[in-house]
């Protein structure tokens, strides 16, 4: 059974998160999201974190920006944005997360907090992630310098 198949059928799902694009909020493989079939007579808002089809490929990342007709997504820890993502696309809206089997409901007000500190200042995001980024790099490069020749 697939996952929209299951979505369908139950009207939501619980599954582990696999992927780095929604860290820091899902760590990978470990925590659990909760996911509802979306309502195909509404449209998402603004910083719900959706399941959509991108070709053969599940994706779960944040909904940016709400315009006519599509959704402008990114993962959290992401620098790109995705366009032209339509309702169509849409599988489920996340509604919890489970983190070491504490219930996160997207409602709590601490997750609220985390999603406008991290979503309205977008830019400075994109800096720190790039930032990281680098840094991993010359780490890897300093590493492969120091480490014995075979």
């Amino acid at each position: 059974m697939t996952i929209e198949e299951a979505i369908a059928e139950k009207g939501y799902i619980v599954y582990v998160n696999v992927g780095k694009s929604m860290m820091p909020l899902l760590r990978e493989r470990k925590d659990l999201i909760e996911i509802r079939k979306k309502d195909p007579n509404e449209r998402c808002k603004r910083y719900d974190v959706v399941l959509y089809k991108r070709g053969d490929m599940n994706v779960l990342h944040r909904v940016l920006k709400v315009r006519e007709k599509e959704y402008v997504i990114c993962g959290d820890h992401n620098i790109r944005r995705e366009y032209g993502i339509t309702d169509d696309q849409i599988v489920g809206v996340m509604t919890k997360v489970i983190r070491d089997g504490k219930s996160i409901s997207t409602r709590n007000w601490k997750y609220r907090v985390y999603v406008h500190l991290w979503c309205d200042f977008f830019h400075a995001r994109v800096a720190i992630l790039y930032a990281k980024m680098i840094a991993g790099g010359i780490k890897r490069r300093v590493r492969k310098i120091l480490r014995p020749s075979l």
